[in-house]
């Protein structure tokens, strides 16, 4: 036995009973708990603590299995300290001024729902020890009671702050979050109201070249990143993979939640469709003040900018949508006027809401382009909901996901030549060759007698319409390049042509005022729709095949959609001569440009005009990208440029090419779309890189007339197609050796 001034610690480790001397040095004064430690005993004989106790005491963790992962560090001066428990743990009997923990005090007087997610450990100050005072068996307190200093270390934390170790899954019975978003989560394990013995440690007790290292002991900083962040996405991450076990245990080993039980109430309720609890949870409830006044709080904390009164429009449209589903329409007809109306003021909206009144549930859902209850909307929402959270305290969705496709595109945008549709390795830099793009005429068609004006391969890549002057369209067959039909009717040039989803049909808009389908198998013509007042500059197909959209050069019928057998599905009706269309991918968008230099941009379901953007310019020709997410416009200025639906404005240009006196046509092409590319007046074919706008490469096609058309194979990134007024078709390769075109596809 050894004792140095105040501090004075005491082990018995023997299996041995004590000592007469020491057994009655221990049972003289004031009767005290002995413990008696047994280096094999695994259950500390104190009782466990319960809910009443100190919760920043922990509960001692059990003896590893193994000594050989789990070696303790010897019991310096350092480690003594951290043993010490603060004496109202031990001596309930003293007045409050000497037991009171000021960091567990202003922890308890933390508002409800609070959380912590950081892990801290606390040693006491020497001002702390001081007001402690010594600590010895034997010795007696205020209250004549003896103290007595357990073995096993303590560690301080935050009471709403889990335990490391601590298997437990939420607090007051609710359910663990994992991933936010994609489920209602059901419990993984035990609550951590109340302590749970912890199990033997994994990483958290490591030793190296003699030297010992907690979990707690690391740096909060990983390699220039935030411990903790870094290890809430995986913990994230591993639950997206179906990892939950080892979710669950990074957990417990990092001390780190996904959520806090609040958030995860939030998420539950909005999928249960809970809204008044959603409501009340994303922004707080009434409480009274000290003065009697009614105060808000408790509610999450929101993402800088994010707007209140439209959060609660989301969550009350969702709830509005889905009573008229169920048909409780006079319930949807109060949320109507008491709860949607005083929050949002765009009154369009709100009589697109009300006019919802009255459709059956199946016309609801085409409509308000909503799934129903049971579908994906109330995830949709809950997804949006999160991006106005803060991100700290609501992780979005696939988080880490998200930053390694980000660090790809990142790649993808610094790799000029990139032209691939497989997906680059994490685990090396990432670099394209020249030689695997696009470069070489690998074959000239000259069917054509005339200039040709344009050219589109199929969606699978295995043949390619062209049109031009001479007033007829042929179709190619892209494996022995040669012409598989003519369609011959129309008796004036043939402008454009557009395939059918399924590429079994196409459409052809003339000069002469007709618009023409046809059959791509046997090259019959399937139907003649009516005659319009003007030439027909452009067409489109709905994603279902069933119908097709025609522009127009009149006043009349400029904009309408047809079904199969020529008759009129829709007409727009507005006054707008337009030179051309392009329909999105989802169905959902119609871009139409005019001849007085306006972009016009409708929503196909609603059929309504949803804005429109006045360019300066005279547009030659519209395209969507396949994401549905860009427009790329050409303009008689020579720029191209592309357009953001989502955020109504140009976002980048591509400039080079010559312009003015006819119509030239860009496109989007290679893997991804990730290049632009144009014709040009002078003859020749620019390339640009999407996402930088810089040129890729100045190609010359089709000298000294103009080139015209483009059109890059959609199966093939390494091949394209460029159309002229020399009445020549080039394809271009990578490799353009010997051998069927469509077989160097995967030649490197």
């Amino acid at each position: 036995m050894k004792s140095c001034g105040r501090d004075h610690r005491w082990a018995i480790l023997s299996n041995n009973p004590p000592c007469p001397f020491l057994k009655s040095l221990l049972t003289c004064g004031t009767p005290a708990i002995v413990v008696l430690a047994d280096d094999n005993s695994q259950t500390p004989l104190l009782p466990p603590p319960s809910t009443s106790d100190d919760p920043t005491i922990s509960t001692p963790p059990q003896p590893p299995s193994s000594t050989e992962s789990s070696a303790q560090p010897s019991d310096t001066s350092e480690t003594a300290r951290n043993r010490t428990v603060d004496r109202a743990s031990s001596n309930p009997n003293l007045p409050p001024s000497e037991t009171t923990d000021p960091v567990h005090t202003a922890q308890q007087q933390l508002p409800r729902g609070t959380q912590t997610s950081r892990r801290r450990r606390r040693e006491l100050s020497p001002d702390d020890r001081e007001a402690q005072g010594p600590q010895i068996f034997g010795s007696s307190g205020p209250a004549g009671n003896t103290t007595i200093e357990p073995l096993p270390k303590r560690r301080r934390r935050d009471p709403m702050m889990r335990l490391e170790g601590d298997s437990s899954s939420s607090t007051n019975g609710g359910p663990r979050p994992y991933t936010n978003g994609s489920a209602v989560d059901t419990p993984t394990s035990k609550a951590v109201n109340g302590l749970s013995k912890a199990g033997p440690a994994i990483n958290g007790s490591a030793t190296s070249n003699g030297h010992t290292e907690t979990a707690a002991a690391h740096s909060l900083d990983y390699f220039g990143h935030d411990r903790e962040e870094v290890s809430r996405l995986l913990i994230q991450a591993l639950s997206d993979l179906g990892y939950n076990a080892s979710a669950e245990k990074l957990v417990q080993e990092s001390g780190f939640d996904l959520e806090s039980p609040t958030v995860a109430a939030f998420r539950n309720a909005v999928l249960r469709g809970e809204w008044a609890d959603a409501e009340e949870l994303l922004f707080g409830h009434p409480t009274p003040s000290v003065t009697g006044a009614m105060s808000i709080n408790n509610g999450l904390v929101l993402a800088e900018g994010a707007d209140q009164d439209e959060m609660r429009f989301w969550l009350r449209q969702q709830k509005f949508l889905e009573l008229l589903e169920a048909r409780d329409t006079g319930r949807a007809l109060m949320v109507l006027r008491t709860e949607l109306t005083p929050v949002y003021h765009n009154v369009h909206k709100l009589h697109f809401l009300s006019s919802l009144l009255m459709c059956p549930s199946d016309e609801l859902m085409t409509k308000a382009e909503w799934d129903g209850a049971q579908g994906q909307s109330r995830h949709i929402l809950l997804s949006e909901l999160s991006k106005c959270l803060s991100p700290s305290l609501m992780v979005p969705e696939h988080r880490l996901a998200v930053l390694l496709d980000q660090v790809k595109q990142s790649r993808i945008a610094n790799c000029l030549y990139h032209n691939t549709e497989v997906s680059s390795s994490l685990y090396s830099d990432h670099r394209c060759d020249r030689e695997n793009f696009p470069l070489e005429t690998a074959a000239e068609l000259h069917q054509h007698s005339g200039e040709v004006w344009f050219v589109e391969f199929s969606h699978d890549g295995t043949k390619l319409v062209s049109c031009g002057a001479e007033g007829k369209a042929l179709i190619w067959d892209m494996q022995s390049l040669q012409v598989l039909h003519t369609l011959p009717d129309h008796t004036q040039g043939v402008c454009f042509a557009s395939w059918s989803p399924d590429d079994k049909m196409i459409i052809t808009c003339s000069m002469d005022r007709y618009a023409r389908l046809w059959d791509t198998e046997t090259g019959q013509l399937v139907r003649t729709v009516s005659r319009f007042e003007e030439p027909v500059s452009s067409c489109a197909w709905a994603p279902d095949g069933k119908s097709f959209i025609t522009s127009c050069l009149s006043k009349e019928r400029n904009l309408c959609q047809w079904n199969l057998n020529g008759e009129i599905v829709y007409d727009w009706g507005r006054p707008h001569r337009i030179e051309a269309l392009a329909l999105s991918n989802d169905g959902r968008l119609l871009v139409a440009s005019d001849i007085e230099c306006h972009l016009h941009v409708y929503n196909v379901i609603t059929r309504e005009l949803e804005y429109e953007v006045d360019l300066k310019v005279k547009i030659t020709a519209v395209s969507i990208s396949k994401d549905s997410k860009y427009i790329l416009v050409s303009k008689v200025d020579g720029e191209a440029l592309l357009f953001s639906v989502e955020e109504r404005k140009s976002i980048r240009t591509f400039t080079g090419q010559k312009a003015g006196n006819f119509i030239i046509r860009s496109a989007f092409g290679g893997a991804d779309e990730s290049f632009v590319i144009s014709g040009s007046e002078d003859g020749y074919v620019f390339i640009w890189h999407k996402e930088n706008g810089s040129v890729v490469e100045k190609l010359e096609a089709h000298r000294p007339g103009c080139c015209n058309s483009v059109s890059w194979n959609p199966k093939n990134p390494r091949m394209f197609a460029t159309a002229g007024d020399d009445q020549s078709i080039r394809i271009w390769c990578n490799n353009p050796g010997p051998g069927p075109l469509l077989q160097r596809k995967h030649l490197a």
